[in-house]
C-alpha cells in the first residue's frame, strides 16, 4: 500500500501520515529528509521526533541524499517526510533531480512493505519570484505526480483536514 499525503506548510499533513503508518504493520521506519538550517527547522525536527513512537526507527537521508537507495534497503511500514525537504537539499540541477525524482518514484513502486509519503502541495501559493524558486516549485510538482502515479490513495490536507483525491483523468 502507497499513501501519498499532501498539503501545505502547518496544514498537518506530518501527524495525519503519522497516525497512518501507526495503524500499519510494524517495524516502522521513518526516513527523515529534512536539514537543521536554523533554529525555526531545529524546532520543527525536534517536534516531529517526540511525537513519533519510540518504536520506530529512524533514518536520515540528508547526509548523502540517497533517498531511493534507503527505500530500497528499507523493509517493513516506511513513512517519508517529506519530498519538498529532500528537493530543497538536493542541486538545483534540473536533469540530475528529474532521474533522481524518477528513482524515488520507482523505489516507492517497488520496495518491500507498505509507504507512507508526505510532501508539500506547492502549487497553490504565491509564484516564486526567482528562478530557483520556480525550478523548487516544478521539481517538487513534478515528483509529487509521479508519486502519485504509483501510489494507491493520494490525501491533500488542508487545515488538519483530509480529502481523498480520485485517480485523475
Amino acid at each position: 500500500m502507497i499513501t501519498l499525503v499532501l498539503g501545505g506548510a502547518r496544514s498537518g499533513k506530518s501527524v495525519i501520515a503519522e497516525g497512518i503508518a501507526g495503524r500499519l504493520p510494524a517495524p516502522v521506519t521513518y526516513v527523515a529528509t529534512g536539514l537543521v538550517t536554523d533554529t525555526d527547522m531545529a524546532d520543527r525536527i525536534a517536534a516531529h521526533r517526540a511525537r513519533r513512537p519510540s518504536t520506530w526507527a529512524t533514518i536520515e537521508v540528508s547526509d548523502d541524499g540517497d533517498l531511493a537507495g534507503r527505500l530500497l534497503s528499507t523493509t517493513g511500514t516506511v513513512l517519508v517526510d517529506s519530498l519538498g525537504a529532500w528537493v530543497a537539499t538536493r542541486t538545483v540541477d534540473d536533469d540530475a533531480l528529474a532521474v533522481d525524482g524518477e528513482k524515488v518514484a520507482d523505489a516507492i513502486a517497488t520496495r518491500d512493505g507498505d509507504t507512507v509519503v508526505v510532501s508539500e502541495e506547492v502549487g497553490m501559493s504565491v509564484h516564486p519570484l526567482t528562478e530557483s524558486g520556480r525550478r523548487f516549485v516544478d521539481a517538487v510538482g513534478v515528483l509529487n505526480q509521479a508519486v502519485a502515479a504509483v501510489a494507491d490513495n493520494v490525501l491533500l490536507v488542508v487545515a488538519g483536514r483530509t480529502l481523498t483525491l480520485d485517480g485523475g483523468a
